[in-house]
């Protein structure tokens, strides 16, 4: 493996404070735990060493991969390629003075290392973990507030177990729930040891989590819905690219009774709100893209009664070109299944179906108790 690309690389990429020139260090506000307009930031980012760690929570740290993995919501394993496509295949570009030159130096190689990974736990062992880490876990009132703006009351929110991403205390969590209530760790996304030492949870933004789960309730991954994001707002707790860590994958989220007629949505957080509102059962993918399990979960459901799915994604695919050929892309899954379907369509003043149906509650004052 070769160490191609340098802070100085991807810093200007990234949507974060750029460097002062002819420093070899400088402070950013940490993500984790500093307010993100603050002047005092406590991650550091060393440009000569190529790493970055917060003196403050000390949970956010790594190397140049990781933190553009983080600020741009992708997989570990899909940096290097999406650096090559940026910055190119083979030389990496420097940043002097504003003024964009290339090495001129041979690039170092380093030994791969291998970092190991556990086995994905089944469901039922995830399902416990991840409650019991709700369990442990509050709400905090802007969130809350946020919820019920969108639809959801009190009652909805508490037995949907939404709650607040912790900021702080990533070790004791996951000692807590290992000593105290017996919990299982390894192969639960989300968790990974350090050193080999000791358990953690993967740090991550704030924001509100969300539950996965199957058709019979069981909570599959968390999903986060994270603060002040303007790209990459949703994103998965994994941990699979840490040691002892699992990657999540995409599974489906169904919100309420196998029906014959059932919804199809992207977002998790919006098949709660639309099925709150409506009663109606939805069945939601992370993503338009994210249809990796949809095949499965529909296959499963099928013999369970569900004859018709109406899509009801977010009206972008009537313009962004990616998503539209992702929407392509299901409707030929659709159709190789045993069912019908269909589209529904609304006001594209409304992107998603759950802004248009609050919409249309509030204005009939059908707003649910």
């Amino acid at each position: 493996m070769e160490l191609r690309y340098k802070m100085l690389d991807i810093l200007p990429l990234l949507s974060v404070p750029q460097p002062p020139i002819g420093r070899s260090s400088y402070n950013i506000p940490c993500p984790l735990c500093d307010h993100p307009n603050t002047r005092d930031g406590h991650l550091n980012i060393n440009l000569r060493k190529n790493v970055f760690r917060c003196s403050k929570c000390g949970e956010f740290y790594g190397g140049v991969f990781d933190l553009y993995a983080y600020f741009m919501n992708i997989a570990h394993q899909d940096v290097l390629p999406a650096l090559q496509v940026q910055l190119g295949e083979c030389d990496s570009h420097i940043y002097h003075a504003g003024k964009r030159k290339k090495r001129s130096a041979p690039v170092r190689k380093l030994k791969a290392v291998e970092i190991p990974q556990a086995t994905l736990a089944d469901i039922e062992v995830r399902d416990h973990t991840y409650r019991t880490l709700l369990d442990l876990l509050a709400l905090d009132a802007d969130h809350k507030e946020n919820l019920l703006r969108r639809g959801l009351n009190e009652k909805e929110i508490v037995r949907l177990q939404y709650r607040s991403t912790p900021l702080v205390g990533f070790r004791t969590i996951a000692k807590t729930l290992m000593m105290i209530k017996k919990c299982q760790l390894s192969g639960v996304p989300g968790f990974y040891t350090v050193e080999n030492r000791y358990w953690t949870m993967t740090p991550v933004r704030r924001g509100i989590i969300i539950p996965c789960r199957d058709r019979l309730g069981r909570i599959q991954r968390l999903h986060i819905r994270t603060d002040r994001e303007q790209r990459g707002k949703f994103r998965p707790l994994s941990s699979g690219d840490k040691p002892n860590g699992c990657a999540t994958e995409n599974w489906c989220h169904l919100a309420g009774p196998v029906q014959e007629n059932i919804l199809l949505i992207e977002g998790y957080m919006k098949a709660d709100i639309v099925h709150h509102l409506t009663g109606q059962t939805v069945l939601a993918v992370p993503g338009v893209t994210g249809l990796a399990h949809l095949s499965d979960a529909l296959s499963e459901l099928i013999p369970l009664g569900v004859r018709h799915v109406m899509t009801c994604f977010d009206m972008d695919y009537l313009k962004n070109w990616h998503v539209e050929n992702a929407y392509t892309n299901l409707l030929e899954l659709l159709g190789s299944l045993d069912i019908t379907f269909g589209t529904y369509l609304w006001s594209p003043e409304f992107n998603g179906l759950d802004d248009f149906i609050w919409e249309f509650c509030l204005q009939k004052g059908k707003v649910s108790e």
